[in-house]
């Protein structure tokens, strides 16, 4: 995916200045959003603009409180409040769901357990990895659209009780 040698190295040297200035930083690799465009998407041979307008549409999602208002709306100050634990600690790895081509938007229902599990799978990871490997440290559900807190409390319930995602020990809520 990489069009040029030294995309990796600006990675590398970008990281002291991420760390020393920056509140939160949000993970997107293009390796990972290239694999959803083709799996997801149905795009054989995924350009950039392709990889960028998906990469859009995760921070759009992520950025909505600040254009729509809204009973539950997270505040995006409220991100490193809640998921920064240690000021070092601020990359966040993004996940979304669900992702289908125009041609099924119409056509399939989906509900929130499943987006709610989906969410977790390393195929909706906007970076290449498999957190079940590791631990979570915090996590945010945002949802878009006809949804119920009844619905995501019952999510969350059952995603707890299957321990199909796991905390760190020392996180409060970890029961």
């Amino acid at each position: 995916v990489s069009t040029a040698v030294v995309e990796p190295y600006n990675s590398v040297l970008s990281t002291h200045s991420l760390l020393e200035h920056t509140d939160v930083s949000v993970l997107l690799d293009n390796e990972a959003i290239y694999d959803i465009c083709r799996r997801s998407l149905d795009i054989e041979r995924p350009t950039y603009t392709n990889l960028n307008r998906l990469i859009s549409q995760i921070i759009s999602s992520l950025t909505t409180s600040l254009r729509f208002d809204g009973a539950i709306n997270v505040d995006i100050t409220e991100f490193q409040t809640n998921l920064v634990p240690y000021p070092r600690i601020h990359f966040m790895l993004s996940s979304y769901a669900p992702v289908i081509s125009a041609a099924k938007a119409y056509h399939e229902q989906i509900s929130v357990p499943e987006i709610t599990s989906a969410v977790f799978e390393p195929s909706s990871m906007m970076a290449k990895c498999d957190p079940r490997h590791g631990k979570y440290m915090a996590c945010c559900l945002m949802y878009r659209g006809d949804v119920v807190p009844k619905d995501v409390n019952a999510a969350v319930a059952t995603i707890k009780t299957k321990r199909a995602v796991q905390f760190v020990d020392w996180l409060v809520s970890n029961s």
